[in-house]
């Protein structure tokens, strides 16, 4: 049998058809004119039965990017398994906006990253603004290890602490603080995709109080860790807008507390100047 045969067959068992080709190519480490050779070849039983395990996977609806073991996120290729978030696009505007907001004049500014999971917000501001000094803290010691590990592997200077939000860094401060935290309603949990609720960490999806628990804590906490005209940046559920927005404002009445929306003109940041 042909690969592009046994290939053909496997896709027409998913919903997602090019998800098999993302895998199979990241774990051959295969360009897509490689790809388009190897589809020529007879296909060997143990690579059958390597196809066949991956197309169960995603039958399942394992994300894929748990299968090829890294996701990429601002230039960054980031090591992710169970134990952290799938970075995503939304954070990514989250990591633009900061950036626009500090100029390259910004220098050496102290900025912690709470809840970092795979490093992804944290590392991606230190790529780009390597004077800044990057804390990032989060509770999961094992989100913590793939994190430093994609420090070392793209030799990025972060601390990485354990930290309940900033418990642990009650004696520092701060000129920038930012967070993608836990913000998912449990009661709502079947909107959730299947693939999101079956195997990316409980502890980083959801937060009690209606999903604002997290955000309540942060605002508590930065009161005595942020500097006098630091910033707080924050990625939001997209119905969290007003109430998150009436946390901050309370909690920091002489700032100016702003709900920005992403690609999709849905509320998605806040921002706290």
């Amino acid at each position: 049998m042909l690969w592009m045969e046994a290939v053909k067959r496997a896709q027409a068992e998913l919903i997602e058809p090019f998800e098999l080709e993302f895998v199979m190519r990241g774990k051959r480490n295969l360009d897509k004119l490689a790809w388009l050779n190897l589809m020529r070849k007879s296909i060997s039983d143990e690579e059958l039965s390597v196809l066949t395990t991956v197309t169960q996977a995603l039958k399942a609806q394992k994300p894929p990017q748990y299968l090829v073991g890294w996701a990429e996120f601002m230039a960054l290729t980031l090591t992710v398994n169970e134990n952290v978030l799938i970075p995503r696009q939304e954070t990514e505007e989250l990591v633009r906006m900061i950036l626009e907001d500090t100029s390259k004049s910004c220098h050496n500014l102290r900025v912690v990253d709470i809840g970092t999971g795979s490093g992804a917000i944290a590392l991606s501001l230190v790529n780009a603004r390597p004077d800044w000094k990057v804390t990032a803290v989060d509770l999961s010691k094992a989100a913590l290890e793939v994190a430093c590990e994609n420090a070392k592997r793209h030799r990025l200077d972060v601390r990485f602490l354990v930290s309940d939000v900033l418990s642990a860094l009650t004696e520092e401060k701060f000129d920038l603080i930012v967070s993608n935290p836990p913000y998912i309603d449990p009661a709502k949990a079947n909107e959730v995709d299947d693939s999101v609720r079956k195997y990316e960490p409980s502890m980083a999806l959801f937060a009690a109080d209606k999903g604002l628990e997290m955000y309540e804590k942060i605002a508590k906490q930065a009161l005595s860790v942020l500097t006098e005209n630091g910033k707080i940046y924050l990625e939001i559920g997209y119905q969290q807008g007003a109430a998150v927005k009436a946390i901050f404002e309370a909690a920091f009445p002489n700032k100016v507390v702003t709900v920005h929306q992403d690609y999709f003109q849905k509320d998605r940041m806040v921002s706290v100047k």
